[in-house]
């Protein structure tokens, strides 16, 4: 299986990308934002970080690259994307997962551990997770505070699209405490937390991890390769 890790000026959590999906020894590349191809690849990862500056406001400039009609491209075809973080707001801005990104309700910048309830187990990035379990994954974000309108919010309730909440303290204050979504298919998940930030225990937590083993299992039934390890 071979993911890419895009790179906007101002990405600033690649490598943790690059390295997580080497802690699951899978053939990784770094993409330049100008790339317009990214049909060789099975998992595309956004990673966090103030792509373009975040100069308007997060994601809004980076949703132009060249290389997001790529993954808009490879999102239609069913391949696996995951945006973290500065991701995440760059798929919201970009239309291919709905609402949009305020500033957190405190107005200030939260790097900490957080709680999640992982409310959907059945897309191909959550398989690996117990339906209701408890994990720790770190936030780190000033704009993270998820936010769509009631039709919206509906939509996503009824289609089981909520993948996290955070229980205990919502820390940016996201509507119905959502910290991930995705999109109708499945096969698009943004998140504020860090799953690549959470892939061994030297990091505090390995919880992470199994957001990375999950798409590699699925991806392995579909092409009938034998899983090792």
């Amino acid at each position: 299986m071979r993911f890419a890790v895009l790179v906007f000026p101002g990405s600033n959590c690649d490598i943790d990308c690059f390295k997580a999906v080497e802690a699951i020894s899978q053939p990784v590349e770094y993409v330049w934002h100008e790339t317009n191809d990214l049909r060789k690849f099975d998992a595309i990862l956004i990673p966090g970080g103030f792509s373009y500056g975040d100069y308007l406001r997060s994601g809004a400039i980076a949703r132009f690259a060249p290389v997001m009609h790529a993954v808009r491209e490879a999102a239609e075809a069913g391949k696996y994307v995951l945006g973290i973080c500065n991701g995440f707001q760059i798929l919201l801005e970009a239309g291919l997962l709905p609402g949009a990104m305020l500033r957190n309700k405190t107005l200030k910048f939260r790097c900490h551990q957080t709680i999640l309830r992982v409310h959907n187990n059945a897309t191909p990035f959550t398989r690996d997770y117990a339906p209701g379990e408890l994990i720790r994954v770190p936030i780190a974000h000033g704009e993270g505070n998820y936010y769509c309108d009631d039709k919206t919010l509906a939509v996503l309730q009824a289609q089981n699209r909520i993948v996290f909440r955070y229980t205990g303290e919502n820390p940016n204050g996201s509507v119905d405490d959502i910290a991930g979504i995705c999109n109708e298919k499945g096969n698009v998940v943004g998140m504020m937390p860090h799953p690549e930030r959470a892939v061994s225990p030297i990091l505090g937590s390995e919880d992470g991890k199994r957001m990375f083993t999950s798409v590699l299992r699925t991806w392995r039934e579909q092409h009938g390769t034998a899983v090792v390890g």
